[in-house]
């Protein structure tokens, strides 16, 4: 399984910015996916998490209210819509494929939780 995350770039503070996850390898709709991401200097850390079937997402309380999760199972991607961007949303973001068995809601946000990842796609926001 391969993950190709894409979408990043500059941004200014306020505004919005989506990225885009393609999975090849397998098929999607068995999978749940998440976001994580990792700002300078610090550890990685859990965005958001999407079930397989795509009705329901899980978002990290940083980011509540501001980002969106979905998913294209027919075209093998997922997404990171990404609103009123702020400096320290500033990071590279990583998506990961969680393979079944399929983690356990309350393990969602570790990283151990999740089988295989993309390398990773800079978002820079400015003040």
């Amino acid at each position: 399984v391969q993950l190709q995350a894409s979408g990043g770039g500059l941004a200014q503070a306020g505004d919005s910015l989506t990225l885009s996850c393609a999975v090849s390898g397998r098929t999607l709709s068995t999978y749940a996916m998440g976001w994580f991401r990792q700002a300078p200097g610090k550890e990685r850390e859990f965005v958001g998490r999407i079930t397989s079937s795509g009705g329901m997402a899980y978002y990290a309380t940083s980011v509540k209210g501001r980002f969106t999760i979905s998913r294209d199972n027919g075209k093998n991607t997922v997404f990171l819509q990404m609103g009123s961007l702020r400096p320290e949303d500033t990071a590279v973001y990583y998506c990961a494929a969680d393979a079944p068995p399929l983690t356990p809601i309350a393990s969602m946000r570790r990283m151990i939780g999740y089988d295989y990842w993309g390398q990773g796609t800079l978002v820079t926001v400015s003040s």
